[in-house]
């Protein structure tokens, strides 16, 4: 039986009344803060010119107002919650070789503007759809409702250049690739935005074209590209020529002994390799000191450490003596020393070395307000233009210390262990720090808390003592006793 007229119009108008219902509870409630932020521009600078790749990115971007819909009305509503944190997006290669990433905020104006540093963490959200990885930064003040404000982001990325072809000979130049997008990858709507790729060279063997595209020497500019939809992503590739050292060092262990006796000693066991295209074929040592400037010109046969200023007793060795091809340059503010390896390194060469000195206790050494002392030291390498896969530092606390802490701007993992030296007794409580992917950035002052009691500062005199006394009360002893046998 057919329904009839009424009961049609009441079933549809219970269908819209649902409807609109569904609507209203959607449109109502606030979106989420992130879907909330547009990037008004962004402008990325890539730099290609050593062996590791620098990315400077600005983001200009405000909070919109939000839209509800009430009864088939649309208003703007400006009441909305605020943002304290905005995300950044990498890819999961990126997120791999991620070394430092530093954001500042601008605030002010004209001459009034300043940039306070903001701390950026990986993110708690789940990846976007292309996998990418997410981290936020923590905006020092919420971003109200139609706010706009600037952000200035940079990251280091490591082993981000693919040497091509892999293996090269002595005399020819190395060419690498990059790969990266042409437009930002980003989770939030990008109204306009460019991107620019400097190289260290006008040699640009190939590069992706994507218009609009254009090139100005060693640079090239891809954009400007307007409304990209959030995790958009264009994938370009870069081969151009990069003839920069690839030093990489694959392990450094830093050990520092700290003695209240005014002495500090550091002692550093290196294992560099050249980590670009491999070398191919007989090395030559004629061609390559005769023709300098096109024989080996991807090899390195020097380094330059940045060390303390009034530094001592500095020395520089391996696994077969010392080595005297190094110089030092020291004054009031700073030291270089400039190291030579036994032989240059070409791509896929090795070797391994040993760097010590001395430092005066007393330009790192100080009392907190609560009465520990701390030592104030660096952290990273000192090697300029390298990157350190896995750093271990060895703080070697005097015997008797207790309550050490570390304190360190970024994450590390930290653990406690003992080393003995000589005439310890309980052995000296050392703290051991490790972190892996480390680049220049990272060269930064660090802090030991720990308590000493200066009773423990005559443990080893007296048993210097001791020993001294003990070795006479012997002689004398010996000197007196008569072991020879007589009659009776």
């Amino acid at each position: 039986m057919a329904p009839s007229l009424s009961a049609l119009a009441t079933a549809v108008s219970s269908l819209l009344l649902l409807l609109l219902a569904a609507v209203i509870s959607v449109s109502s409630s606030p979106p989420a803060p992130e879907d909330s932020i547009r990037i008004i521009s962004a402008e990325k600078r890539i730099d290609l010119t050593s062996s590791t790749v620098k990315v400077f990115l600005t983001l200009k971007q405000y909070l919109h107002f939000y839209s509800r819909l009430r009864l088939f009305q649309v208003e703007n509503d400006a009441t909305g919650p605020e943002v304290s944190q905005v995300l950044l997006a990498f890819t999961p290669t990126e997120a791999e070789h991620l070394a430092v990433v530093k954001a500042t905020r601008a605030e002010g104006k004209r001459k009034k503007k300043m940039y306070v540093p903001l701390s950026v963490k990986a993110s708690d959200l789940a990846a976007t759809p292309n996998g990418a990885r997410l981290y936020s930064i923590l905006l020092s003040s919420p971003l109200k409702p139609a706010e706009v404000t600037t952000l200035e982001v940079f990251y280091v990325l490591t082993h981000s250049l693919e040497p091509f072809p892999a293996e090269i000979t002595q005399s020819d130049p190395q060419l690498v690739y990059y790969r990266d997008s042409a437009v930002l990858l980003s989770p939030y709507h990008v109204l306009e935005q460019a991107t620019y790729i400097k190289m260290p060279s006008n040699r640009v063997e190939s590069f992706t074209r994507v218009d609009p595209i254009s090139r100005a020497g060693n640079e090239v500019k891809y954009g400007t590209y307007n409304n990209q939809l959030p995790n958009s992503y264009l994938p370009i590739l870069v081969h151009y020529e990069n003839n920069r050292p690839f030093a990489v060092v694959e392990e450094l262990v830093r050990r520092v002994e700290i003695s209240h006796w005014g002495n500090v000693q550091i002692t550093e066991q290196y294992k560099l390799k050249h980590a670009g295209a491999r070398h191919k074929g007989v090395f030559s040592r004629l061609e390559y000191q005769s023709r300098p400037s096109i024989s080996g010109v991807s090899s390195f046969k020097n380094l330059l450490a940045m060390l303390p200023p009034r530094v001592h007793s500095v020395y520089y060795r391996d696994e077969i003596g010392n080595i005297s091809s190094s110089h030092l340059r020291s004054d009031s503010h700073k030291s270089e020393l400039e190291i030579e390896p036994r032989y240059p390194l070409f791509g896929g060469w090795h070797c391994t070395f040993t760097i010590g000195y001395g430092l005066p206790l007393q330009d790192f050494l100080f009392e907190s307000d609560d009465g520990r002392r701390y030592m104030n030291l660096t952290f990273g390498c000192p090697l300029l233009d390298t990157v350190v896969d896995d750093l271990t530092i060895k703080v070697v606390l005097p015997e008797g210390s207790t309550s050490p802490q570390a304190v360190v701007p970024f994450l590390t993992e930290q653990y406690l262990e003992t080393s003995y030296s000589y005439l310890d007794v309980v052995g000296r409580t050392t703290v051991v720090l490790k972190k892996k992917n480390i680049v220049g950035e990272h060269n930064v002052p660090f802090q030991v808390f720990y308590e000493f009691n200066p009773i423990f500062m005559l443990a080893e005199p007296l048993m210097l003592m001791s020993a001294v006394f003990l070795f006479f009360v012997a002689c004398i002893a010996y000197v007196h006793m008569d072991l020879s046998i007589g009659k009776s």
